[in-house]
């Protein structure tokens, strides 16, 4: 293992480690399995970059304001973070689908007098801004599609006839999208890679793009690759019903915020996904 992980380890827990192998992560710094000296398992992150502490103080929340089930955060700092290793595969069978219906109906349950967090946040490595709006139509509108989208133009990876465009169809998303009761707790990047579960129940949600806002936004994330299908929202609905048109319309026009995540991380193909979700919606 690398010799600055491992001192770097030894200083934050006071015992040393004898092993790591490298896990697939997220975009933020490398991952490893650490074994330490007295066998137990934990995770460690490193990044260079320095982006680490948000990701700690996130699950930190989450322990501390839901139920949700989150590593325990053991060391956090700029460039290291230690977690408990959860057990689990990113394999959801129709049960474990129940359970994270469930486990994400409660989380929705926690409220906020506004939307948006007390910090900005992280979502794939890239900044995620959240003043405080009582509008949840103004915050989506500026803070999630005009500020994503705004840095993938400056990235050279959104056209700028496309960005006008959004802008645009952000102008007029009160035709399709209404006010929630209240602003919910979110996770705010649950997909497959990071949610894992074994022998039928969830164990672990991990890398977290927390704020308060509308549960819709990350039901709706959790059909754009598939994570989950019918088991998960035939629970959720008995939990919290959703109101009609969501998966028609309201899905489509909230998963335009991932999809500018993922213009501005790789370009290519996602430009094309909103292309086609902005001339649906006449744009």
């Amino acid at each position: 293992m690398r010799r600055n992980l491992s001192n770097a380890i030894a200083g934050a827990l006071g015992q040393s480690a004898r092993g790591a192998q490298p896990l697939h992560g997220g975009c933020v710094g490398e991952v490893y399995q650490v074994t330490l000296d007295d066998d137990t398992r934990i995770v460690a992150k490193v990044d260079d970059q320095g982006r680490l502490s948000c990701e700690g103080d996130m699950l930190r929340y989450l322990a501390a304001h839901s139920k949700l089930p989150v590593p325990a955060v053991l060391h956090s700092s700029a460039q290291l973070l230690l977690m408990e290793f959860v057990p689990g595969e990113s394999h959801f069978n129709d049960t474990a689908q129940r359970h994270a219906a469930q486990l994400l109906a409660a989380l929705h349950g926690v409220r906020a007098p506004a939307f948006g967090f007390e910090t900005s946040t992280l979502i794939g490595g890239l900044h995620q801004p959240n003043p405080w709006n009582t509008s949840w139509l103004e915050f989506f509108r500026e803070q999630r599609l005009l500020h994503m989208g705004g840095e993938a133009l400056r990235a050279g990876r959104l056209p700028q006839r496309l960005y006008a465009r959004l802008e645009k169809f952000a102008a007029n998303i009160g035709r399709w999208l209404s006010e929630p009761e209240h602003p919910s707790l979110i996770h705010g990047d649950v997909w497959t890679t990071n949610v894992l579960a074994q022998n039928g129940r969830i164990t672990g949600f991990i890398d977290p793009a927390i704020y308060y806002g509308h549960p819709e936004i990350e039901l709706a994330f959790t059909t754009l690759f598939g994570t989950f299908g019918s088991a998960f929202f035939e629970r959720y609905q008995e939990l919290r019903p959703l109101k009609p048109g969501f998966f028609e319309e309201r899905r489509d026009i909230y998963n335009l915020y991932p999809l500018l995540v993922h213009v501005r991380l790789f370009g290519g193909g996602y430009a094309a996904s909103v292309d086609q979700t902005l001339s649906r919606f006449g744009y």
